[in-house]
């Protein structure tokens, strides 16, 4: 008889077969009988994007339909009525190719370009309003929107597109305090803490509130087997790059040896961060500040050249190892760090590492 294994429990949820709950109690029979250490898998994010050339083709199709209805937006100046028809356009097709085809990469489009014409849609009606104002206010719709589009269509992506709508409405209530937002010139001063900038506390925050929505869907599927570990990895693409970029760069910023040493050690918490989690996006968020840290380290007498190269085979070294050996380094992480809460929820690890 075939061994049942993780992979054929994911698709048999993704295919309706069995639901998260039937799937996870299926996976503590089979951990238990054959021993939980000895089932665990050795990938740790596991991610299907497309499942065939077939998604491909549709969504090739449903681009250039998208596109066509976008250009005839801005052809003919009637954009409220184009964009609300795409936005409706969009909804009717996903409740085919998402609910009853079940495509990935078709759905992945349909939620994007649902987000797209909505936005549209909003600007349009709110063409009279302030740039801060319809930013606010289409921010918040769409969050709403997006919400319904999830509970409808339970695709994990279009978590990403309710938190770029979060992120939007942040944007637009940090632009209220803070007029170098839209009109100013700050360039990366603005995400800066120290200058006390009200759009790099606004990210920060946007970072912890979608950091916290990953690891409530994490939490609810350690084993990543449904929906919901699918939904925490959009959700941390999200969060990576507003934490690790916010917090790094205003360390980076500090003059001298002091902000270079600080940035590292940022770095050394988001790789330890990143490897307890189990989500390389963390740690890919923050490459560039290890690799800018790496060349100041380097860096002699002004020959950056050397500092470059020195930068290209450690790093690359760097992440070649730690890509190569993740699940056994968090296995040697997670045994030597004490109990915490929640710990035992957080994808399992082989105690004999």
């Amino acid at each position: 008889m075939t061994e049942l294994k993780n992979d054929d429990i994911r698709a048999a949820v993704a295919a309706d077969i069995l639901d998260e709950k039937q799937a996870s109690l299926l996976i503590a029979l089979i951990e238990k009988r054959q021993g939980a250490r000895s089932a665990l898998p050795d990938e740790d994010e596991p991610f299907e994007f497309f499942k065939g050339f077939s998604e491909i083709f549709v969504t090739v199709g449903l681009g250039l339909l998208l596109a066509g209805a976008l250009m005839l937006a801005a052809i003919t100046g009637s954009g409220v009525a184009i964009f609300f028809t795409g936005a409706v356009f969009t909804w009717i097709s996903a409740a085919y190719f998402t609910l009853k085809r079940r495509m990935s990469l078709p759905s992945i489009a349909l939620a994007a370009g649902f987000g797209m014409f909505l936005a549209g849609f909003c600007f349009a009606m709110l063409d009279g309003q302030t740039s801060v104002m319809s930013l606010s206010i289409t921010g918040v719709v769409g969050m709403v929107a997006m919400l319904a589009y999830f509970r409808v269509f339970k695709l994990p992506f279009a978590m990403l597109v309710f938190g770029v709508f979060g992120g939007m409405t942040i944007l637009a209530l940090a632009g209220i305090t803070d007029d170098n937002i839209f009109y100013g010139n700050a360039g990366t001063q603005l995400f800066d803490l120290r200058q006390g900038s009200t759009l790099a506390y606004g990210s920060l925050l946007f970072g912890i509130l979608t950091f916290c929505g990953g690891m409530y869907f994490d939490l609810k599927d350690p084993n990543r087997l449904s929906r919901y570990s699918a939904t925490g990895f959009w959700l941390h693409i999200l969060a990576a790059p507003a934490l690790v970029n916010t917090i790094a760069l205003s360390l980076f910023n500090i003059d001298g040896t002091t902000g270079y040493v600080l940035t590292a050690i940022a770095m050394l918490i988001v790789a330890l961060l990143a490897l307890i989690i189990d989500r390389r996006s963390f740690l890919t968020a923050g490459i560039g500040y290890i690799g800018a840290i790496l060349v100041w380290a380097f860096q002699t007498d002004g020959e950056t050249a050397y500092g470059i190269v020195s930068t290209l085979l450690i790093l690359g070294l760097f992440i070649t190892v730690l890509g190569a050996q993740w699940v056994q380094i968090r296995a040697k992480i997670m045994n030597k760090l004490p109990n915490f809460p929640y710990k035992h929820r957080l994808p399992p690890y082989s105690e004999s590492a």
